[in-house]
């Protein structure tokens, strides 16, 4: 009988050591598990491992999919995404704390039982309307990308009836301490004796742009609500109250609604 031959070794599985590093809180803020300020903490505190090392320090340098990250001695995996939207009620900051104490949209999803989530975008603290959160970092950026991002839709009650000469301004737009400011689209819903209310659609998000613009023509904002982004809408979401979107609704939001969002944009601020 032919000497039999010793068993072939399985080929040996190379893992891609040339993924890029970035800071372990970094990281940890990629995988939705919570933000990079409460990352940051956690390693501090010495609640998180790379290779089975205790590291303290936020910006450790990682390979994600390569290094074991481990968090309170679990393995630290990519968290299910969850996008939320809520009906923002006026007077309350987008931000998780605030430096003055000022009751913030966290107040909102109190007793929940939600995972950590981040806004998507922002309103000030007088608007209103449809607010986004969301743990995955990277759908939330192509959400607020200034150049593929959805349009923003507003409507806006104003101290002053609109003429088509206004409305056409308004869509021109106007230079304002050096930004041009200007509405993709600007339309009358209806009008009252001494006011109206208005749809006003933005490409872009500038900080307080649609007060900033209504202002350069002589027009005050009374009331400012965000009604929809993109195809998704606020419909009749009590004020705030929130519900979480479907995967359907997920993927549809981060698309341009239309292609003349192929300007020049900028990254988004607080709108109103």
């Amino acid at each position: 009988m032919p000497p039999t031959e010793p068993p072939t070794k399985p080929p040996a599985v190379r893992r891609n050591l040339n993924v890029a590093r970035h800071g372990v809180a970094r990281v940890l803020s990629k995988l939705g598990i919570g933000s990079r300020t409460q990352a940051a903490r956690w390693v501090l505190d010495g609640r998180v491992s790379v290779n089975g090392t205790v590291v303290r320090d936020p910006e450790f340098p990682v390979r994600q999919g390569v290094d074991r990250l481990e968090f309170d001695q679990r393995e630290a995996q990519v968290a299910t995404r969850l996008v939320i939207m809520l009906n923002k009620p006026r007077g309350l900051v987008t931000t998780a704390q605030d430096e003055q104490s000022r009751d913030t949209v966290y107040r909102c999803l109190e007793g929940a039982g939600l995972p950590w989530l981040a806004p998507v975008g922002r309103l000030d603290k007088a608007s209103e309307g449809l607010l986004l959160f969301s743990n995955d970092p990277e759908w939330a950026a192509r959400v607020t990308d200034p150049g593929s991002g959805p349009e923003k839709t507003y409507h806006v009650q104003v101290d002053r009836l609109p003429d088509d000469d206004f409305l056409a301004s308004l869509e021109r737009g106007v230079h304002v301490d050096g930004e041009h400011l200007g509405a993709r689209s600007a339309r009358c819903l209806r009008m009252g004796g001494r006011n109206a209310w208005l749809e006003i659609v933005l490409e872009e998000g500038r900080n307080r742009q649609i007060r900033r613009l209504l202002a350069a023509f002589d027009a005050s904002v009374l009331r400012l609500v965000r009604v929809a982004v993109g195809t998704l809408r606020l419909g009749d979401l009590p004020k705030g109250e929130w519900r979480a979107l479907t995967e359907q609704e997920i993927a549809a939001v981060p698309r341009q609604s239309s292609a003349a969002g192929a300007g020049q944009k900028h990254r988004p601020a607080a709108a109103g």
